[in-house]
């Protein structure tokens, strides 16, 4: 098999540095990072500074990258907020100018090379954060388009550049994304680790902050990544879009006391709390924790996000007393085509919170 030279688009965000850590591990790989922020670590993998952004500098950096024969764009921009974000047309307009900048002068520098693009959606292309979806919600009866969504854009204009050419495309639709990354918008293992943190040294146990329970559905961030390698070489996988979970199902409620227990931690009771609101006040503290345990973490803002933000969304903080109607989706099409990855998302979790401590991005349980 030819060997594949990789962009990857967003390589400092959850699904950006999974990936270029699984392709550039291959020996039939090279891998350039595209993000404004360089990952956390980029062994094997050639980083290359550019905010998406910018057209000028979109159009000189890819405009002198051919060769190019996969790409996986992972770049997403959010609003302040978040989650009020993702219904404004500014959000959606910038997204799709982001890929036009990057794809237009790529595809021109490749020279006919380019094999597959890798596009990241999500359920809200079921528009499970505006109204309740089918159960569970399928590839191809679900979708729901009557509200603003940078997904279609995107999905729109690769559909169209398509066209006449030889390369193909697949698309994923995550669950909520558990990984390695730091500043991103929508990570929650620095959130809960903050938190837990900040809790441990009051003395106190990990008080759930959530709403109602409800059921839900994760991936680990290294799954999805090994899905979007095969993605990148499966006759399968060829203009077809794809829900990717763990394949099981959790609470947060049920979960919690691994969480706690990785932290070093003792359950506690229910105290909903909006952390978005609640934690950007601790930065002192989390700076005096910093200093502490010798880490390598920085600031609260830096190091989280918008995950506080997320957070509370995902735990539904500020539901009432009624949970929020689930949001499930099934993954046998992608079983089908011939990925079978599963993972225990109890372990999952416990796996992240380990790899955070040992980069020394939280105290050690």
């Amino acid at each position: 098999m030819a060997k594949r030279k990789v962009l990857i688009a967003g390589a400092s965000g959850l699904v950006g540095y999974a990936a270029a850590r699984r392709l550039a591990a291959r020996d039939d790989a090279e891998v350039v990072a595209v993000s404004r922020r360089a990952p956390l670590r980029a062994e094997g993998v050639r980083h290359l500074p550019v905010d998406l952004t910018d057209r000028e500098r979109c159009a000189e950096a890819f405009g002198a990258m051919p060769g190019i024969t996969h790409l996986v764009y992972a770049a997403v921009h959010e609003r302040p907020g978040l989650v009020a974000g993702w219904l404004e047309e500014e959000q959606v307009r910038t997204n799709e100018s982001m890929l036009r900048n990057l794809f237009e002068p790529l595809e021109r520098a490749s020279g006919g090379t380019l094999r597959h693009v890798t596009l990241l959606q999500g359920t809200k292309a079921y528009g499970a954060h505006v109204r309740p979806i089918e159960i569970p919600a399928r590839e191809d009866r679900s979708e729901h388009r009557g509200h603003p969504n940078f997904y279609w854009r995107q999905e729109e204009y690769i559909r169209g550049k398509q066209a006449g050419r030889d390369w193909r495309w697949t698309i994923f639709r995550p669950q909520i994304i558990f990984g390695m990354s730091t500043g991103s918008a929508m990570n929650l293992i620095p959130a809960i680790g903050t938190y837990g943190a900040i809790l441990r040294e009051q003395g106190r146990p990990l008080l759930y902050p959530g709403g109602p329970g409800n059921v839900l559905e994760a991936v680990d961030a290294d799954l999805l990544a090994r899905a979007i390698d095969w993605a990148g070489e499966a006759p399968e996988a060829a203009d077809r879009i794809f829900n990717v979970t763990n394949g099981d199902v959790f609470t947060w409620r049920g979960v919690w006391p691994a969480i706690a227990d990785a932290l070093g931690m003792e359950p506690g009771p229910d105290k909903p709390l909006p952390l978005g609101e609640w934690m950007p006040q601790y930065g002192p503290e989390w700076d005096a924790i910093r200093g502490k345990y010798g880490l390598a973490a920085p600031s609260l803002a830096d190091f989280v996000g918008k995950g506080f933000d997320y957070a509370d969304f995902c735990m539904a903080c500020g539901a009432g007393s009624e949970a929020p109607p689930p949001a499930i989706v099934s993954t046998i099409r992608l079983r089908r085509a011939g990925f079978h990855e599963v993972m225990d998302t109890e372990d999952m979790l416990v796996k992240w919170i380990r790899e955070f401590q040992r980069e020394r991005l939280l105290p050690a349980a």
